[in-house]
């Protein structure tokens, strides 16, 4: 089968397509004929060699934590009337024709939804709930979502919104802005502004928002969390330009609880289970809109990654291998 593999550390060059062995399922096992497959900027992160304390990886590799296609084969223990099914499944190699997943950890798609707008929502909807459910988001109350039109942040976008928040997006340049305004925003500011946190406790009176949802990262992180009120909730997890390290000392004296998503650790296969169970079905009566901006072949793995990074894609990106749309 045709992947892309890894064999050295560095950057988005180093994303090469390879003829491999095709994977076999072993027990509790399923093999998934991937479609689509997920991409997401930790993918570029590991690519380079960073994070090898927390995810260590052994060269070559495959790159990507799964994706969505149709059940090829099962392993000893598995029902075989998995075969044929459309699935979303976490695994590792998702860059790939073929990837191996626990049977346990995969999602039936449903009938009629696209591949690509399943595995939009494969690592993505996960992040928007557990950081929608940790918020405590109150009716009417102003949220502040960062980094707005990215993968994540436009689900959490339209997530405050069911909530009953009324949400400030915050994103560059008028293509995500649209965005972000489509699926529900309230207001919309462009943080290469300089005087963007301004507009945002402007609008919300003075006082500052309740919530702000931290996509970016960095000096804008920082900024994001300056325009949270007191005693408000702060939460991070973008990594784009580092993270966001808010000193304790100033939150606490704002009386503002900041967390960091990856301090919360992953939730376990079944919260899994039942957050992409819940975003597919809501996706699939249109209550809920993957944005996918962009989506490559195998080949263009490389181009993937350099769109991700210099931050050029407008909602998600994708990889598609041609087995099946």
């Amino acid at each position: 089968m045709r992947a892309v593999q890894v064999r050295e550390f560095g950057g988005p060059e180093v994303l090469v397509v390879r003829e491999v062995a095709d994977p076999v399922a072993g027990p509790g096992q399923l093999v998934v004929g991937v479609a689509a497959a997920d991409v997401i900027f930790l993918d570029t992160l590991l690519r380079s060699g960073w994070g090898g304390d927390y995810f260590p990886l052994e060269l070559p590799y495959v790159p990507g934590g799964g994706g969505a296609g149709r059940v090829l084969s099962v392993g000893e223990g598995v029902d075989p009337g998995w075969i044929g099914r459309p699935v979303l499944a976490r695994g590792s190699g998702g860059y790939a024709e073929r990837m191996v997943a626990e049977a346990a950890d995969a999602v039936e798609v449903p009938e009629g939804m696209s591949f690509p707008r399943a595995a939009a929502l494969l690592h993505d909807a996960v992040t928007a709930r557990m950081l929608i459910t940790e918020a405590g988001i109150g009716t009417g109350a102003w949220v502040l979502v960062a980094a707005a039109a990215g993968g994540a942040g436009s689900l959490v976008v339209q997530g405050a919104r069911d909530a009953g928040a009324r949400v400030i997006a915050a994103a560059r340049g008028e293509r995500k802005l649209a965005l972000a305004a489509e699926l529900g925003a309230t207001l919309t500011v462009d943080y290469s502004e300089p005087d963007w946190p301004r507009r945002v406790r402007e609008a919300t009176g003075g006082a500052g928002v309740a919530v702000a949802f931290d996509g970016a990262g960095g000096a804008l992180g920082r900024e994001a969390f300056g325009a949270v009120a007191e005693g408000g909730r702060f939460l991070t997890y973008g990594s784009a330009d580092g993270f966001a390290d808010i000193d304790p000392g100033t939150a606490r004296s704002r009386g503002v609880t900041a967390i960091n998503a990856l301090e919360l650790g992953p939730p376990g296969p079944e919260a899994v289970r039942e957050m992409l169970t819940g975003a597919l079905d809501l996706t699939a009566r249109g209550r809920l809109r993957p944005a996918i901006g962009a989506t490559y072949p195998l080949e263009r793995a490389a181009d993937a990654h350099r769109a991700l990074a210099e931050r050029a894609t407008v909602g998600k990106s994708l990889l598609v291998t041609g087995v099946e749309s």
